[in-house]
């Protein structure tokens, strides 16, 4: 008496669907190992990346930090990120460190400056979380901050090379939202002095509120110098009131806000990573 064989496409579906299965828990097992030393200790996750947007009604900054949130998650793999808002959007701050329970968090915030929000707001809604919580520098100034700033300004039709009379007469305003605290006002002139260094040419901070000058008068601070050729390049996370309030008052070119830019996931990561040495400093010298 012969064997039965089943037919071939019957093998071919049950081979597919061990291997399948193989490769699941191959997978699993992998993800699990990596958390175990050589040891045998199973090794601490690092702590969730919170990424603390302000919040706008204009639909357009959900949508830009989300994105750079994914853009994150695709630089890191494995690592939680969440975002947070400090108001006008969900999920609010609160919320997002209340759903996170017991994990502990490094908040990145997406402001370009030391400031109010930097300095109380965010501390005081970390206080709140149930895990231990670190709240990061602001992205600015840094040179990944310039980056994006430079690469935005090609973008909006900036010239790679000037000549000497063209350099004479151009400059750029930066313009950031603004903010009563001094530091605030400290950090973006440093920016605009990076900036500068890179083009070659003036930049004059400007602000949208709460501080001096607005866009206009540094536009015209500029053409009284002989600086008629004046663009304007936007020191926002995100499109909204402000920043498409001062892109209006350019006088000639005017670049997008940051956005998801490839430079903005790296300087979070950095902020991210320098918040982390800096508490475990901070526990082997208690």
């Amino acid at each position: 008496m012969t064997a039965s064989h089943p037919p071939r496409s019957e093998s071919r579906v049950h081979l597919d669907s061990t291997a399948h299965l193989m490769n699941s828990i191959g997978s699993q097992l992998a993800g699990r190992l990596r958390l175990v030393s050589p040891l045998g200790h199973r090794r601490t996750p690092p702590p969730a990346l919170v990424l603390v947007a302000h919040g706008s009604r204009d639909p357009r900054a959900l949508d830009t930090v989300r994105t750079l949130a994914d853009r994150v998650r695709e630089l890191r793999p494995g690592l939680a990120v969440h975002l947070g808002h400090i108001e006008l959007n969900e999920p609010l701050l609160p919320d997002t460190l209340a759903a996170l329970g017991d994990t502990p968090a490094v908040l990145v915030p997406l402001l370009l400056s030391h400031g109010y929000h930097v300095k109380q707001d965010i501390p005081e809604m970390a206080a709140t979380a149930r895990a231990s919580t670190r709240v990061a520098a602001p992205l600015g100034p840094h040179p990944l901050l310039v980056e994006t700033l430079y690469d935005r300004l090609l973008e909006a039709g900036w010239p790679t090379a000037m000549d000497a009379a063209t350099r004479r007469s151009s400059a750029v305003v930066l313009a950031a939202a603004g903010s009563r605290d001094p530091d605030s006002a400290t950090d973006t002139r440093r920016t605009a002095r990076l900036l500068a260094d890179r083009l070659g040419v003036p930049v004059v901070p400007a602000y949208a509120s709460a501080a001096t000058p607005t866009v206009p008068t540094a536009v015209r601070a500029l053409a009284a110098r002989g600086r008629h050729r004046v663009a304007l390049a936007s020191c926002f996370t995100a499109p909204g009131r402000f920043a498409t309030q001062c892109g209006e008052r350019a006088p000639w070119i005017a670049a997008d806000p940051l956005g998801a830019h490839p430079a903005m996931a790296r300087l979070i990561l950095h902020r991210y990573d320098e918040a982390r040495v800096i508490r475990q400093v901070e526990l082997a010298s208690a």
